[in-house]
């Protein structure tokens, strides 16, 4: 069953889309901002916080662009969801922003967003951007 909700978020970040991509695509950058450990094998990726641990796969990645992932906890009852990390550069302005796509259940979607917008503020932290 379905019915998580998806929702966007769109972050003003001072990087090149080269240094970014390197901190949400590889193991390494996202244990800097993500969480505490990141080990990959192939394209299952397993995240690590203090005693907990998630498994997500790797469903695409784009160089300098995005990266997609699903929780496997999610494979079966929400096989839709997914989440995104995408780099957006304004074509005129050259303004680099994160947008990420994500799905909540209806009750924890604020709590998700929030969740987001700390680990983007570790994110920037880390690129000396915040």
């Amino acid at each position: 069953m379905d019915d998580k909700i998806k929702f966007e978020l769109e972050f003003p970040i001072h990087a090149s889309p080269q240094l970014i991509y390197q901190y949400i695509s590889t193991p390494s950058g996202l244990s800097e901002w993500y969480a505490d450990n990141v080990n990959s094998r192939g394209e299952l990726y397993t995240f690590i916080w203090d005693d907990s641990e998630e498994q997500a796969k790797l469903l695409s990645k784009k160089s300098s662009e995005r990266v997609k992932f699903r929780w496997l906890d999610d494979e079966e009852d929400n096989p839709s969801s997914y989440f995104e990390i995408r780099i957006q550069v304004d074509e005129i302005t050259k303004d680099v922003s994160l947008i990420v796509t994500d799905f909540a259940e209806e009750d924890e979607v604020e709590e998700t967003k929030m969740l987001w917008e700390n680990q983007i503020a570790d994110l920037k932290q880390v690129l000396g951007s915040a």
